[in-house]
């Protein structure tokens, strides 16, 4: 019972990520295409999202119960490598484009007016924080495991 709900969380991830995408890529080339990317992700997502929480709940407790230690036990660490894994590289592809976008604004205004390059340089430094807030939490989350 619960290989076919975990398979069914996949799934909808999966789905989330490739219909969304197919849409916004193939779909017609105007400013709608998205929204229509975000409806069709939330629409997908949380669709099977549902469904799984309703097989979830009513599902046998008898064959829940049935599940040992070390498969969940493997399960949740296996989740936690993943969480660590996306707090990182999420974190970091965020800090990546908010350097990009304060640098080159910093690099502008520097050379319009040197004095300003204190301040300029804090908010390209604030950018890189996020990258440090994700890795922190990776690292936290690796400490529990």
């Amino acid at each position: 019972m619960t290989l076919t709900v975990e398979i069914l969380l996949v799934i909808a991830l999966v789905l989330s990520i490739i219909i969304p995408g197919g849409v916004f890529l193939i779909g017609e080339r105007n400013k709608g295409r998205f929204k229509t990317s975000l409806a069709v992700n939330t629409f997908f997502f949380f669709g099977i999202l549902i469904v799984a929480t309703v097989m979830i709940l009513t599902g046998n407790t008898a064959v829940l119960a049935d599940t040992t230690d070390a498969t969940s036990s493997g399960f949740a660490t296996g989740m936690g490598y993943i969480a660590a894994a996306l707090v990182t590289g999420i974190s970091c592809i965020g800090g990546g484009i908010a350097v990009a976008s304060a640098a080159s604004a910093a690099l502008g205004a520097i050379s319009e007016d040197q004095s300003i390059l204190g301040k300029s340089l804090i908010y390209v430094g604030l950018a890189e924080g996020v990258c440090l807030y994700g890795l922190i939490i990776a690292f936290m989350i690796l400490g529990k495991l």
